[in-house]
């Protein structure tokens, strides 16, 4: 009998050209992210070439009960670390059926700005710095702090090494090795200030690449498989 582990870690490509492609976008708070599978029939790498989809935006907080239909429209494309092969993340913003941007979706606006030939020809280069903390899943307590109370002060943790001081230390090294793997152009990682507090950094990407890359890392960071819980600061 196979163990859920087996068929978690099955490499398609032995059996079939088709791949999965995790169609991710911005939800309704504008901080929260969402997310649904769909079959390709072969791999993809170039993101006009995705078909759109749509999802319920009255249950995201997006769109009225009576009008809920929203569009995706694919953007970016990474590997996926979770299911590996040829399956993808596909980083996506979300309009109405008539072709207009939904309010929450921001990259719309700044994909004109971006593209705009005087912008292009600046060739922007943007560096991200993105701090978080890990949360014990149970209690959604730090991790590193005593449940119910509070750590030592502050001095010993920023960058700080050891297991009494870098706490998560395995689990940021997986993120970080994750990105990589999925074509992320992130460029370092270090400890903050507080323990389980840590910090990532995105680029230099150019353009709207640097936003693009950065919602994908929280994507990897938050869809952990239900390994950690983290909140970003």
């Amino acid at each position: 009998m196979a163990l859920l582990s087996d068929l978690v870690n099955l490499n398609l490509s032995d059996s079939t050209e088709k791949i999965i492609a995790e169609y991710i976008w911005i939800g309704g708070s504008g901080m929260d992210l969402r997310s649904k599978a769909r079959t390709l029939e072969g791999p993809v790498d170039d993101p006009s070439k995705l078909p759109k989809w749509n999802y319920d935006g009255s249950s995201t907080g997006q769109a009225p009960g009576e009008d809920s239909e929203v569009i995706l429209y694919p953007q970016a494309i990474f590997k996926d670390p979770f299911r590996r092969g040829n399956n993808i993340l596909v980083i996506c913003d979300a309009y109405t059926p008539a072709g207009e941007a939904i309010p929450t979706n921001k990259r719309s606006a700044a994909a004109k700005i971006f593209s705009h030939p005087d912008v292009v020809a600046e060739e922007p280069w943007y560096g991200i710095e993105q701090e978080y903390t890990l949360l014990k899943k149970e209690v959604h307590w730090p991790i590193g702090w005593p449940v119910g109370g509070f750590p030592g002060p502050q001095g010993p943790y920023y960058c700080g090494i050891g297991a009494d001081k870098a706490f998560g230390r395995d689990i940021v090294d997986a993120h970080y090795k994750a990105c990589l793997y999925a074509g992320i152009n992130i460029s370092g990682i270090n400890g903050e200030v507080m323990p389980g507090q840590w910090e990532f950094q995105v680029g230099p990407s150019v353009g709207i690449s640097a936003g693009d890359e950065l919602w994908a890392a929280r994507y990897i960071l938050e869809d952990n498989r239900n390994c950690w819980s983290c909140r970003f600061l």
